[in-house]
């Protein structure tokens, strides 16, 4: 086969059926390193980093998304349609916008709103609600629970923009139950569905709008533990 654009790999075989994605490609490195036995580096077309190798025996790769619709959007279809992918769990962080959701808590996006025109290509005759896989997000409660860790379920926000011409914007989907904002699960739930694939976000709150506290991009990249060992759970 010939190499993407975006993943210069040539061959099926090298990326695992399951991939988790962080958005950062050093978190990609990060989990390859600390977690997967035997990591081997498949991608670094634009420093996206990919690895692939085993987590208790099972083959698992991590490869970075980048940030926004637009490059997940990218990366996530070349895996599902090329390289014969068929599940993808996002790992990310994002921003809560509910007063009972404090830092560090793990978020599972079960939908995605959105402020995108992501669906627009598909031509529906509506508007679509990107959503989870239900098998993936079932799958992942059940090792929550059986590790003691709590998380939140619910609707998020893949937003396209980060710095809002009305900053306060956020409080009116805060009012209609939505729990925390990123920029990535909308377009990835719609490309797993259109592709017949399964996905999931996995999230953990790296600053709150509401009390205003954050954490640093260096704990972002390599503290977010419990969201990270569900995911290998999960895959």
């Amino acid at each position: 086969m010939i190499p993407t654009p975006h993943i210069n790999v040539s061959e099926q075989g090298i990326i695992a059926e399951t991939v988790l994605m962080p958005g950062d490609p050093l978190r990609a490195k990060f989990i390859a390193e600390t977690y997967l036995e035997n990591p081997v580096q498949f991608n670094s077309v634009r420093n996206m980093f990919g690895y692939t190798g085993t987590y208790k025996g099972k083959k698992i790769s991590v490869m970075g998304s980048g940030m926004g619709m637009p490059s997940i959007g990218i990366y996530s279809y070349e895996l599902l349609n090329f390289y014969g992918v068929k599940n993808i769990i996002r790992i990310g962080s994002c921003g809560a916008i509910q007063e009972d959701i404090k830092i560090r808590d793990i978020i599972i996006g079960m939908s995605a709103s959105t402020t995108s025109n992501y669906a627009s290509q598909y031509n529906l005759p509506g508007t679509f609600a990107p959503t989870a896989s239900w098998p993936l997000m079932k799958k992942a409660l059940d090792i929550a629970e059986n590790k003691g860790i709590s998380v939140k379920v619910g609707n998020i926000l893949s937003s396209d923009i980060f710095y809002d011409d009305e900053p306060e914007v956020w409080k009116k989907w805060a009012r209609m139950g939505v729990l925390a904002i990123e920029m990535e699960a909308a377009a990835l739930y719609m490309n797993a569905a259109r592709a017949g694939a399964n996905a999931i976000c996995i999230l953990t709150v790296s600053d709150s709008l509401v009390s205003h506290e954050a954490t640093s991009a260096e704990e972002r990249q390599t503290s977010f533990t419990n969201m990270m060992e569900i995911a290998l759970e999960l895959a």
